[in-house]
C-alpha cells in the first residue's frame, strides 16, 4: 500500500538512488555529478527549514519524492515556490508523481503559498503532461539555456495559481525617502 510521508535524513541514500539515473542518463536535471549522500542530507535539511519534502513508499521502499523550494529569495516572492518531483524509473506510470503533488500542493496551500512553479528541461512530455493535468500552464520558454551531453537544451517554466487569501509570510516596511 502506498504511503506518503515527510522525508527524513535516513531517506537520503534512497533519494540519491532514485536521482542518480536522472543525472547520469538525462537532461531532466542539469547536474553533471551525482550528489553524495552527505550533500543530499544537506539539501534535505535546508529545504525542511521552510518547505515540505515528501516521499512515496510501498512496503518501506521509497519509490518517489517531491519537494518545494525557494523560487527566488526576495520578500516579494514569498507566495511562490518551485516544485520538483522524481520517480524511480522502474515505477513510471503508477501515478506516484500525481499522488505526491496532490499531497505537496495541499501542504503548500495550507502554508499560504499561492504560486507553484516547475522548471522543465525539454524534451520531457511526461512531466509536461503531469503538470498540465494538475492545472499548470506554460509561462516561459528559454531556448538553449542548459548544456549537457554535448548539446544545448531548452527549459520551460510552468505555473499553477491558487486563488486564496494573501497573508503576509514576511512583512517589511520600506522608507519612502
Amino acid at each position: 500500500m502506498l504511503k506518503i510521508r515527510p522525508v527524513t535524513l535516513k531517506d537520503a541514500p534512497e533519494l540519491v538512488r532514485i536521482y542518480a539515473p536522472y543525472v547520469e542518463k538525462t537532461a531532466i536535471t542539469f547536474e553533471y555529478q551525482i550528489p553524495t549522500i552527505e550533500e543530499f542530507e544537506g539539501r534535505i535539511e535546508k529545504i525542511l527549514q521552510r518547505f515540505p519534502y515528501l516521499v512515496a513508499e510501498v512496503d518501506g521502499q521509497v519509490l518517489a519524492y517531491a519537494y518545494a523550494s525557494t523560487y527566488y529569495d526576495r520578500s516579494a516572492y514569498d507566495w511562490a515556490v518551485e516544485v520538483s518531483v522524481y520517480v524511480d524509473q522502474d515505477y513510471y506510470g503508477q501515478r506516484l508523481g500525481t499522488r505526491l503533488y496532490e499531497a505537496l500542493e495541499s501542504e503548500l496551500e495550507a502554508r499560504g503559498y499561492l504560486r507553484f512553479l516547475a522548471c522543465i528541461a525539454l524534451p520531457n512530455p511526461a512531466s509536461i503532461a503531469l503538470h498540465e493535468k494538475r492545472g499548470y500552464v506554460q509561462v516561459a520558454h528559454f531556448p538553449k539555456i542548459g548544456y549537457k551531453f554535448n548539446k544545448w537544451h531548452d527549459i520551460i517554466w510552468m505555473q499553477k495559481t491558487i486563488n486564496g487569501p494573501v497573508t503576509l509570510l514576511k512583512c517589511e516596511e520600506e522608507d519612502e525617502d
